[in-house]
């Protein structure tokens, strides 16, 4: 027996597909039945790799009788928050409202006309301490809705107009200045963990982007212990147990302050913006540790969450046979079976399996020293038990493809295969953007979520943005004007589309969205960069490359609106704080004309590579392609006698052209500059 959810895309719905509760997908079908029948919505939302959300569909989505009793009371919707974001937000925030905190999964109760009344996360199917059960909520909600209808209406009324506020709420106009970034920088020295890294107590979240906003500061100011909490951090992190010792890649948090105990799911995102940020630490520090991270993070990403065709999934489970984590832990045992004794021993000392189980009775592999980890002479070894895992039942795959979530991962690809001078992560991002463009923008309006054949869903400004800065990375590795082009458009198309000049902002949802009870607007940097932060970003890039003003204005504009928050809560706006670093420091403008594969242009590659400094904007020009469009930095550049040479710009006022990659360096060196 299969319930509407059959017809679906996302593995997450799938999941619930044969559920005995009569799920319907979010759409117009469950809102007719509700006002049809005068009953209650019940919109229960998650997503593939969230362990509560597959405990709370054993203990009662597949319960005979609790399926039951939802299907007499409510009219039941299933949602992917991965898929519908706008969803997600608009009663996350409402639950937030209610309950002070939220999370996932997340059951919120509706009138029929889509307002909110009444929400939480997990409910167990039993009474459990303070935690009401799944069916005791069922019935006094129902009795609610239909005995107590003015306390009801009153509820949805409230919080429908708190959501409307929150949604119009003026857009601040505040000068952007370097106070700004000193006064954030000032709260996460007070945040910071000196003993194991990161920010705050646990469950821990790897917060990259407030230290690559930390990175960005110290090239500007020069602040030490700007640069030294990041690097600390990330090593501490690298020796954890949220990092996977054996296959690469990060979990999504940990559940305690040391980093030691993951919560195994592992997501796209994360490891695309973590790769990003060992990579900036290793430009920085030139450590051979940051780079093996970074390698070892996006090697991950190309073996197990890739698409055939060059697109990839969204996320790794934490639990396997219905046990979180239990693909990834070992006994003493198992490494003596699987090893030799001499392998073994050094093994155990050097992830902690000398030292006594530390997760139910078995061993998380962390290293006992985060600056010895296992070097190349055990690289036959791990490879030997990363083997022996893979013989195991896997975590499922969420193998649908999310446009944002590919922009971040070609933008780490792309940025990655430059600085490392790896080809095969510029190829993987060069498939994965064709990919995106190919499936996700069949009639050349940007779509959300592609699988098995399938794209749907109107994209949201965060697939715009971040596609944006991923076409810009990537042209930069590989100089294809192509990725340049697509870029513009989509610049173009995401103003057009997002922009409001009454509310001076941008909304996450195009004007041709569906209408919801309100019109989403995220700001904060959660997990993810929002959707107008990272467009902050993508414009300000984009103005340069193009020679477009008003892109900058606009970028300016979002900036400026964001000013009040951006000290008072670094944690949570860290990617805007890198925009406005971006901002401050004026990108300097580096053109590099010459073929790719050349050798005279790997050496000026080379150079420009060595030294992090992120507020660059780099195009090439290669001799046999076409300009994009028309630009500044396009006029009139040519290799000189055939020789690849590189111009160093500020203002679009170029330094003298060199062929030599040391006076190249040199001028690099100088243009850097701070306001």
């Amino acid at each position: 027996m299969t319930n509407r959810l059959i017809n679906e895309t996302s593995p997450y719905l799938l999941q619930h597909a044969q559920n005995p509760v009569d799920w319907f997908p979010w759409g117009e079908e469950a809102f007719a039945k509700a006002r049809a029948e005068n009953k209650p919505l019940l919109v229960s939302i998650g997503y593939s790799a969230c362990h509560w959300c597959h405990v709370m569909e054993r203990e009662s989505f597949e319960d005979s009788e609790i399926a039951a009793k939802m299907n007499e009371l409510f009219v039941s919707i299933k949602v992917d928050r991965e898929e519908r974001p706008d969803v997600d937000s608009i009663y996350m925030q409402a639950l937030v409202s209610m309950e002070g905190r939220g999370g996932w999964p997340l059951n919120v109760f509706l009138m029929p006309s889509g307002a909110p009344f009444y929400g939480g996360t997990y409910y167990p199917n039993e009474d459990r301490g303070r935690m009401p059960a799944w069916p005791r909520v069922l019935d006094a909600v129902a009795d609610a809705y239909h005995n107590k209808p003015q306390m009801v209406e009153g509820n949805a009324r409230t919080l429908t107009a708190a959501l409307q506020a929150a949604a119009q709420k003026g857009a601040a106009d505040e000068p952007i200045s370097t106070d700004v970034a000193d006064l954030a920088f000032l709260d996460l020295v007070r945040a910071f963990d000196s003993v194991h890294g990161g920010f705050g107590e646990a469950p821990k979240f790897p917060q990259s982007m407030p230290q690559e906003f930390l990175l960005r500061y110290h090239v500007r100011t020069g602040a030490p212990n700007a640069k030294a909490m990041v690097l600390h951090s990330l090593k501490k992190m690298a020796a954890g147990g949220i990092y996977d010792h054996l296959g690469g890649g990060f979990a999504r948090y940990s559940t305690d302050e040391r980093w030691l105990v993951p919560h195994f799911e592992k997501m796209l995102y994360d490891n695309a913006l973590l790769a990003l940020a060992y990579l900036q630490a290793y430009q920085m520090t030139n450590q051979a540790r940051f780079r093996d991270v970074t390698v070892e993070t996006l090697d991950y990403l190309l073996r197990d969450l890739r698409h055939p065709e060059g697109g990839l999934f969204s996320s790794q489970d934490a639990d396997s046979e219905g046990v979180e984590g239990k693909f990834y832990i070992w006994t003493p045992d198992q490494l003596d079976t699987t090893l030799t004794k001499r392998d073994a021993a050094a093994l155990k000392e050097i992830y902690a399996l000398d030292k006594g189980p530390n997760f139910e009775g078995q061993n998380i592999l962390h290293l006992a020293n985060m600056d010895h980890p296992a070097g190349p002479d055990l690289a036959n070894a791990r490879e030997l038990l990363r083997d022996q895992r893979g013989k195991r039942v896997p975590p499922a795959t969420d193998d649908k493809v999310l446009t944002a979530w590919n922009g971040l991962a070609i933008r780490a690809l792309a940025e990655a295969g430059a600085v490392l001078d790896e080809a095969r992560f510029i190829e993987a991002a060069e498939r994965a953007a064709a990919f995106v463009l190919g499936t996700m923008r069949p009639q050349g309006r940007l779509l959300r979520t592609w699988k098995d054949g399938k794209a749907h869903l109107l994209g949201y400004l965060e697939d715009y943005a971040l596609l944006i800065n991923a076409l810009v990375s990537l042209h930069a590795a590989t100089f294809t004007h192509a990725w340049l082009h697509a870029a513009r458009e989509l610049t173009d198309e995401m103003l057009n589309l997002f922009w409001d000049d009454d509310a001076e902002c941008l909304f996450d949802v195009g004007a041709d969205h569906e209408q919801l009870i309100i019109r989403p607007r995220e700001t904060y940097d959660n997990a993810m960069p929002s959707g107008s932060s990272a467009a902050a970003e993508a414009l300000l890039r984009m103005g340069v490359i193009v020679g477009n003003a008003q892109y900058t204005i606009t970028a300016s504009r979002l900036l400026r609106s964001m000013v009040p928050l951006l000290a008072k809560a670094p944690l949570a706006f860290g990617n805007w704080l890198k925009a406005m670093e971006l901002y401050l420091a004026e990108p300097a403008e580096v053109v590099i004309v010459g073929t790719p594969d050349a050798a005279d242009t790997r050496a000026l590659l080379r150079a420009l590579h060595t030294n992090y400094d992120p507020n660059r904007v780099i195009v090439g020009v290669s001799p046999t392609e076409p300009a994009a469009f028309a630009s500044p930095l396009f006029e009139g550049r040519g290799t000189r006698n055939g020789a690849a040479q590189a111009y160093v710009c500020s203002g679009y006022q170029c330094e003298l052209p060199t062929t030599d990659a040391d006076v190249f360096a040199s001028q690099l060196g100088g243009a850097s500059r701070s306001p």
